[in-house]
């Protein structure tokens, strides 16, 4: 039976198919024949590489996040070249801490999408569920010796270290900073016996804890047993943190070395009579972290603008409340307030944190990435367990 039309057409392409994929494969190989003259009134197109468009935020600098799911060309030489410090988000909500119970229990009509959202979803591929505000910097020093410096343990700690510290293979903590002396910095100090590093002996090693003496005070009547090393009587068996305790001051001329890196104190008004401190650190790259602010002071901004005469890598700075100006008695800085003190101090790049539910994260970071666009200061908000690698 002879062929019709439309097989042997499909004879033809095949044969067409198979030929090209010949040459392609001994091109590839480095044995490609000699091409063939052209026809006559034909053009060699000559194949030009499609781009990808990409934002500002990603032009700038791209986050480890998305450069590590692009494939490496060689992972030593990778793993050689990157920064061997790094900042891991423990936490980047709000003290209530989301998703909001209200929200759950009591749900709206319609229903809270960001609470919603981080009910139902796994943690770890939801960038709404957000526990208290809480930065690991995981530093390298020079001799390539890994130091875990902890910036607030609150009233979600132990949920991060079981969710983040098992997930980025965080062996322990070497020391713990505290800005302030609220619930949602400080009530996780009694889990912190769970990492505690020990030494060859098995013998658990104190761990250094810096605050000012406003908070040491709170601290100490809250957890008198923390403070003075002992339990009550008849409890002996209880684990009690080990803790070596160390006050700062708030100026941003005494510094102070916590496992090795320097930090420089900021302190910056958390309410209308209220001192929070922030902090400035790195030798190489500049970081500033501000988790819980209503106003800079400007001695303060001053300090963090001329770190180093040079401009700022990265602000952690927070945005706790999307609509609306803050007043005189506001504890935090709203969305507005926040970009505008962006824009102020002009950092290299910005991440947000302490967003409470009227931040949805994927939604906001879009109205951001326009944002930035149009300031040219690359702006996200972090979300929980991200690890930004820095050489610090």
């Amino acid at each position: 039976m002879g062929c019709s039309f439309f097989q042997k057409k499909e004879v033809n392409i095949r044969a067409k198919d198979f030929k090209r994929r010949t040459r392609i494969r001994k091109e590839r190989l480095g044995e490609a024949a000699p091409t063939g003259t052209k026809r006559p009134g034909r053009e060699t197109r000559k194949a030009t590489p499609t781009r990808t468009k990409t934002s500002l935020f990603q032009r700038r600098r791209r986050p480890p996040m998305q450069a590590a799911a692009m494939a490496p060309p060689d992972e030593d030489a990778v793993e050689a070249a990157a920064p061997a410090s790094s900042l891991i988000f423990l936490g980047t909500g709000c003290s209530g801490a989301l998703p909001d119970v209200r929200c759950l229990i009591r749900p709206s009509t319609p229903p809270c999408a960001t609470c919603s959202q981080a009910h139902t979803l796994p943690p770890e591929q939801n960038p709404n569920y957000r526990c208290n505000t809480s930065l690991l910097i995981d530093y390298c020093d020079n001799d390539g010796t890994h130091k875990y410096i902890i910036i607030d343990v609150g009233k979600t700690f132990r949920e991060q270290v079981l969710r983040w510290f098992v997930h980025h293979k965080v062996p322990s903590i070497n020391s713990i900073i505290l800005t302030h002396e609220h619930a949602d910095a400080v009530l996780g100090l009694d889990d912190v016996w769970l990492v505690h590093p020990s030494n060859h002996k098995n013998e658990i090693d104190q761990v250094p804890v810096f605050l000012t003496q406003f908070t040491m005070e709170s601290v100490g009547a809250r957890f008198p047993y923390l403070v003075e090393q002992k339990v009550e009587e008849g409890d002996e068996m209880a684990r009690v943190a080990q803790l070596d305790w160390t006050i700062i001051e708030c100026d941003v001329d005494k510094p102070f070395v916590s496992s090795g890196l320097e930090f420089v104190p900021l302190p910056v008004m958390h309410g209308e009579d209220y001192v929070c401190l922030g902090f400035l650190f790195g030798r190489k790259a500049r970081v500033a972290y501000l988790s819980d602010v209503s106003r800079i002071l400007p001695r303060t901004e001053h300090t963090i603008s001329k770190y180093g005469a040079g401009q700022l890598d990265l602000l952690i700075l927070e945005t706790n409340r999307l609509h609306g100006v803050g007043h005189a008695r506001s504890s935090h800085l709203t969305f507005t307030e926040t970009l505008h003190t962006i824009k102020r101090i002009c950092p290299k790049r910005a991440l947000l944190i302490g967003m409470n539910h009227e931040f949805e994260h994927h939604r906001e970071n879009h109205v951001l990435e326009e944002w930035s666009g149009r300031e040219g200061i690359p702006v996200q908000l972090a979300h929980d367990g991200l690890r930004i690698c820095i050489d610090l």
